[in-house]
């Protein structure tokens, strides 16, 4: 379920609002639909040998918190599925 969302500036209300009623969804989902589609965006412009390092890194299990390395076994394992 969503939080609300409290959004201070008048600006930034009135264009999720305006954004929200163009969506017929609600101001939550318009600006975390807006944040997401911008993120990706962004991802986007970042050079391809960016790109690839970010996913090699994760490739070799160089994740985030909570994250671990994928073993030889959990890698074959997803090919037997």
């Amino acid at each position: 379920m969503n939080a609300p969302l409290n959004i201070r500036n008048p600006q930034a209300r009135a264009l999720a609002r305006r954004l929200a009623s163009l969506r017929h969804v609600s101001i939550t989902e318009a600006v975390v639909g807006a944040l997401e589609a911008e993120i990706r965006r962004e991802e986007a412009r970042m050079p391809l040998a960016k790109r690839l390092e970010a996913l090699a890194d994760r490739a070799l299990g160089k994740a985030g918190p909570g994250g671990h390395a994928v073993s030889e076994d959990e890698r074959d394992a997803m090919w037997t599925r």
